[in-house]
């Protein structure tokens, strides 16, 4: 998010600060409790927009085949080591995708690695299961909530280090990071200090596109700034509502009575004049899902202006065809489309994260989503990230919020590990707002596609 004047944001932007020493590091946290949907055609390589083509091949260093291919198998992977930790839960221990593609599971047993080894994976023996980090993982961060603002405020995030069989605790190179006294009780954790052309352009209104939010009218006088954020995916519901997600931190009244807030799609030349794109009706952040997600209805005007396409926006209007959706795998590659940095690529480091925000009042915030080595500015939260062309989650925050560009941002952060985002998991996002909808708006949302588009 990204304020147009002065007033501070409403939620403190994240710091993912992921390591590069854990780059394509091996990790699979806990699957959705919804069977995995059917597998889905991808677009074709040259089917891709060529501002794409440029982002995979300038941040991945892959033609558009390569890019479909590991998207592809990162998927299949994540189908199988859902079905195997279901069966063997005490033997298995991680699941990713090497530096060079290859699919590899990690599992604690030779009898297990003779299981996943004859079903086509690579095997990796490991001294700890998934269950047993994640249990570590999570009295590490019921801890965290105990700490002082002051002391909790230096801890940027938590991961999970499959291949190491440890938690990697990311914490700012401050005093107050240099004081913090891990409990004893929490084995293996590791303390971290850190710090265009081409195309049919599109000019409908889709993912990706910037769109401003304001508590009140635009129209009220004592409205002092608005908020800029990107729309995610396009949705509909069971009852046919048509509906965008987006960060819940860009929305300006949230954890208010009433959540409600315009969305505008933002006219330059006088801002009191844009066409207002519809209104949040549901923002969620933190709390019990650990999810930063928001909900907006869209106008029947939005609506007739394309939003109800299964489009993502890049480069200089250039567009992606959205074909299903994917869950986060390490190691799997993703790029992301936002209103200030267009299309990035990278790669998922981390499938689960946990990082704290802070509201303007203090209030601190545990989110939990997956991390990326795709460059993400300010002003790109709520954007959409894809792996191939299956829709993977929204923008959260990142470590180069501030930054004027990627160029700049590469620069800086590269003796930190480079750029890392954050994303919030597509599928746990339509789980959560089906469950709160109480069949009502939000009932079965799911994210408008083309299945057939390949």
């Amino acid at each position: 998010m990204r304020k147009l004047t002065g007033r501070r944001a409403t939620v403190k932007a994240s710091t993912v600060a992921i390591a590069s020493t854990l780059l394509l590091s091996p990790l699979l946290g806990t699957a959705p409790a919804s069977a995995a949907p059917a597998a889905v055609t991808q677009l074709k390589a040259d089917q891709l927009p060529p501002s794409l083509v440029q982002a995979i091949a300038r941040d991945l260093k892959m033609t558009p085949a390569q890019y479909l291919e590991r998207a592809a198998k990162a998927q299949q992977l994540r189908d199988y080591a859902h079905q195997f930790r279901s069966a063997h839960p005490e033997q298995f221990a991680g699941a990713w995708m090497t530096r060079d593609g290859k699919p590899t599971m990690a599992v604690t047993s030779l009898e297990a690695a003779r299981t996943a080894s004859s079903a086509g994976y690579q095997t990796r023996l490991a001294p700890i299961s998934a269950d047993k980090l994640e249990g570590s993982l999570d009295q590490l961060t019921q801890w965290i909530n105990t700490l002082p603002r002051q002391v909790s405020s230096a801890i940027n995030s938590v991961a999970i280090d499959f291949l190491n069989s440890q938690l990697v605790l990311t914490v700012a190179n401050t005093p107050a990071g240099h004081l913090l006294n891990l409990p004893t009780l929490i084995a293996n954790v590791k303390v971290i200090l850190s710090p265009d052309n081409g195309g049919p352009v599109d000019h409908h209104p889709m993912a990706g596109d910037t769109y401003i939010s304001a508590p009140t009218s635009l129209n009220d006088s004592a409205l002092k700034t608005v908020d800029v954020c990107s729309f995610g995916f396009n949705s509909v519901d069971s009852h046919g509502n048509a509906l965008n997600i987006s960060a819940g931190h860009c929305d300006p009244n949230l954890g208010k009575g009433n959540q409600q807030a315009g969305v505008w799609v933002p006219d330059p030349r006088n801002l009191k004049s844009s066409p207002q794109a519809g209104s949040f009706v549901n923002a969620q952040l933190g709390g019990a899902s650990g999810l930063d997600y928001s909900v907006i209805k869209l106008t029947d005007r939005a609506v007739r202006a394309g939003m109800d396409r299964p489009s993502v926006r890049g480069a200089n209007g250039t567009t992606l065809t959205v074909t299903g959706t994917a869950a986060p795998v390490t190691g799997a590659p993703v790029c992301k489309s936002g209103q200030s940095s267009t299309f990035t690529c990278g790669f998922v480091v981390a499938d689960r994260v946990e990082t704290q925000l802070y509201t303007a009042e203090g209030e601190s915030k545990t989110v939990r989503g997956f991390a990326s080595s795709a460059c993400t500015l300010g002003g790109d939260s709520g954007g959409a990230i894809v792996t191939g062309t299956l829709a993977l989650g929204i923008t959260s925050g990142s470590n180069a919020a501030d930054a004027p560009d990627c160029k700049e941002a590469n620069i800086d952060l590269a003796q930190y590990g480079g750029t890392a985002s954050l994303g919030i998991p597509i599928r746990s996002i339509l789980a959560d707002i089906d469950a709160r909808s109480g069949g009502g708006l939000g009932s079965g949302i799911s994210v408008r596609t083309r299945p057939n588009a390949g």
